[in-house]
């Protein structure tokens, strides 16, 4: 697909009357909005708008469509595969204004919310209420923007992804209709579930203005703990027996020995080199004993570590400073490389399997790439990592993640477990697939005949 520049400045000159000092064409602006969290070229838009509420999303969309002009939805700007790039240049819609927690409706356990409210700004507002939104990608994201890339993160073996957390949403269309889709019940037979479908959907169907989220409350105790394992068969092994005993474990994450040696290095850890697993139960404090108790029966029969854990806010916050500085940790490891951050998911039984032939691969090119993962659902990441003039070594890497692809998907599993497809995946949806990738197409077509939201990513 193709756009016309000339169309493209003529819907910005119509958009700049209405919208004054907020639309911007400042360079530096518009490369903000551009894809910077990876190693992916930054690719601008022809012009930012700052918009404010969902009546003036929809005036953008009518003057768009009308004109045919590209528009991305940009949130936080934390994705990871190219998602607000603008490779058709266009308007990119920043949603950060539009943060506002709308309605709290405890007994009901929802909240209604903006799209441009962060996880962590959210769960701030509701601490006093005894509520928390459990969705937590790692990245301080916005709501609007997990919803669109179908998040899910550390919290995702107990609580779902947010396919499982969102009732109901506002979205405005590509020619400016503002529709309700979903709404406050927990269940409903009432025709499609067009709510599911906007979520993943990667601002390619429609732009979300309000969500309606379920919420949980705040466990009376959390407990976290930490054990390494001689190999990854057996940190694997303890996971599956975990799952398949039913303990309700919170989160259980994973780290390979490279990303273990990358936080005690720039953490001042001293954690054995060693394949380790990092968990947190909730609960009462009789149910989280006999969750503790259980998993370090699991543990005691796979390593000779101990399981060590805490219910103290403070040592919890300690044992999991791996986890939480694993990324930084990781650049570190080769200081001024960019970073080639990609993720798949297989079947637990999988996992293991998956990850040892991924580490063979890694070391049997060069690769320097630590390895995380929220194995409680078989979804791990690989953090590739190169200097930006290294091509030999950044071609390596290309190679390195389609062969991480494939091996997923032999393995019964998916091209992207948590990203999305966006640029830099959308070949490896089509390996997935296949023909089912035609049909998604045709309902972009339906929802958006002329090709103006987001257009680049999910399909070729």
């Amino acid at each position: 697909m193709t756009f016309n520049q000339d169309s493209i400045d003529q819907a910005i000159g119509v958009l700049k009357q209405q919208f004054g000092d907020r639309l911007s064409v400042s360079r530096s602006v518009r490369e903000q909005h551009g894809h910077t969290t990876t190693r992916m070229p930054n690719q601008p838009p022809d012009a930012v708008i700052f918009a404010e509420n969902a009546d003036e999303i929809s005036s953008i969309m009518q003057t768009c469509h009308k004109l045919g002009c590209p528009v991305i939805a940009f949130g936080a700007g934390s994705s990871l595969e190219g998602h607000v790039n603008a490779p058709h240049g266009g308007i990119s819609i920043d949603m950060s204004q539009l943060d506002q927690v709308l309605v709290v409706n405890n007994e009901d356990l929802d909240v209604v919310v903006q799209p441009g409210i962060t996880r962590e700004a959210l769960n701030d507002f509701l601490r006093d209420s005894g509520l928390f939104f459990p969705i937590d990608p790692g990245a301080n994201a916005s709501i609007g923007g997990m919803a669109a890339t179908g998040a899910s993160g550390t919290n995702a073996v107990r609580y779902g992804t947010m396919r499982d957390n969102i009732l109901g949403m506002q979205v405005v269309t590509a020619d400016g209709r503002i529709v309700r889709v979903g709404g406050r019940a927990r269940k409903s037979s009432a025709g499609y579930d067009l709510t599911r479908l906007f979520i993943g959907s990667e601002g390619t169907l429609g732009i979300i203005t309000e969500l309606t989220l379920r919420l949980q409350g705040i466990p009376e105790v959390i407990a976290g703990g930490i054990c390494s394992f001689p190999n990854l068969h057996a940190a694997c092994d303890a996971v599956i027996m975990t799952v398949q005993m039913g303990i309700p474990v919170a989160r259980i994450e994973l780290l390979d020995p490279l990303q273990v040696r990358a936080c005690n290095a720039y953490s001042k850890l001293n954690l054995p080199e060693e394949p380790l697993l990092l968990v947190e139960f909730h609960g009462s404090a009789i149910s989280v004993e006999d969750d503790v108790k259980r998993f370090a029966e699991i543990c005691a029969d796979l390593t000779h570590s101990p399981f060590q854990w805490s219910n103290e806010p403070e040592q919890r916050s300690k044992l999991w400073k791996a986890r939480h500085d694993a990324y930084w940790a990781a650049l570190a490891l080769i200081p001024g490389a960019k970073a080639y951050a990609t993720d798949v998911c297989v079947p637990i039984s999988n996992l293991a399997s998956c990850v040892e032939e991924t580490i063979k691969d890694i070391k049997e090119n060069g690769l320097t790439a630590p390895i995380v993962g929220h194995v409680g659902d078989g979804n791990f990441h690989v953090l590739p990592l190169a200097m930006p003039d290294d091509d030999a070594m950044n071609d390596k890497i290309s190679a390195f993640a389609k062969r991480l692809t494939t091996r997923a998907l032999a393995f019964g599993g998916t091209c992207t477990g948590e990203h999305g497809v966006g640029q830099g995946k959308r070949d490896s949806l089509r390996e997935e697939m296949g023909d089912a990738v035609d049909l998604m197409a045709g309902i972009k077509a339906s929802f958006d005949p002329v090709g103006i939201l987001n257009p680049g990513k999910v399909f070729n």
